[in-house]
């Protein structure tokens, strides 16, 4: 299992080399002169060559990018362009807000999808079966957006039991931290628990039909028993690979739940850095999010090692 950490992360390394080349030559495609913005409309071209000059991006491409990458493994981002403030500590200011958010979300998502997937499995046919596939088909159809302002709706304004913007620390108290996270995680975790629970329905489905479950029921287990001892982890696999795919979808609509419930975390930072054209906050806050990907990848690769010992020799 070592030895397959250890290579997945050899590979992971240039991986992010060449995610962070491309990202940097596209943002350096995007319209625009950060300059421009930064000088203003009246500047004069000698004082937009000295922005430019300070700013380093009068170099040619590639010294750009060596000089960025050689500080970005020391964790140096880079400095915005617009409020001086270093990369790296914003994004560390925001992080915990987007990590907390994905978190709870995920949480929700596992327990709902994972639990809905194993009873319609146990009762494929029946009228619960179809109720959860149904309501599973419901939640991917929902927008995330509108799902949110439902929530806003009904819990804000109708029964007024939670707050309907803001976020409050998990450190400055346990109780406002939920009900800031409530509403955002529901709305961000439904999407995935719909997707998690056909996929543990039809992977334990399929589990259901092998020989040795079928041995292990002929001995007298019941079917529950054997679904929880066996089926789930011969199914892991194919639900890991869904979780995954998952949570990188949740950092992406991270974004669209954070502008509406108004928590600061990396997708409220990202929109203003890409309204102002902060390119170093860009690629600061693009860089740590492969890096989630890449980590959720290897945390797949890992259940396989787990769950099918031959896997770790791939």
């Amino acid at each position: 299992m070592l030895k397959l950490v250890l290579r997945r992360l050899l590979i992971a390394v240039p991986l992010l080399v060449a995610v962070s080349f491309a990202l940097f030559v596209l943002m350096r495609l995007v319209p625009g002169d950060a300059a421009a913005t930064i000088a203003g409309d009246r500047a004069t071209p000698r004082v937009l060559d000295q922005v430019r000059a300070r700013l380093g991006i009068d170099r040619p491409l590639h010294e750009q990018y060596f000089s960025w990458l050689g500080k970005a493994v020391r964790g140096d981002l880079g400095t915005s362009l617009f409020s001086s403030q270093p990369v790296a500590r914003s994004i560390k200011d925001r992080l915990p807000a987007t990590l907390s958010l994905t978190v709870a979300g995920m949480t929700l998502a596992i327990v709902l999808g994972v639990t809905a997937g194993m009873v319609a499995a146990q009762r494929a046919g029946s009228v619960a079966d179809r109720l959860i596939t149904a309501t599973a088909s419901l939640g991917l159809a929902v927008p995330t957006f509108w799902l949110g302002l439902l929530l806003i709706v009904t819990f804000t304004f109708r029964l007024e039991w939670l707050p309907p913007t803001g976020y409050s620390r998990f450190g400055d108290g346990v109780a406002d931290w939920l009900r800031s996270i409530t509403m955002p995680a529901i709305a961000l975790g439904v999407p995935a628990a719909s997707v998690l629970a056909r996929q543990t329905r039809s992977a334990l489905l399929e589990v259901m039909q092998r020989d040795f479950i079928r041995a292990a029921r002929a001995r007298g287990a019941s079917r529950t028993s054997v679904m929880l001892k066996h089926g789930l982890k011969n199914a892991a696999a194919p639900i890991a690979t869904v979780l995954a795919l998952e949570l990188i979808s949740m950092l992406g609509g991270s974004v669209i739940i954070e502008a509406l419930f108004n928590i600061a975390g990396l997708g409220d930072l990202t929109i203003g850095a890409v309204q102002e054209r902060d390119l170093p906050v860009i690629q600061g806050v693009v860089m740590v999010v492969a890096i989630f990907v890449v980590l959720a990848n290897l945390a797949v690769d890992i259940v396989y090692g787990y769950v099918n010992p031959r896997g770790r020799q791939g």
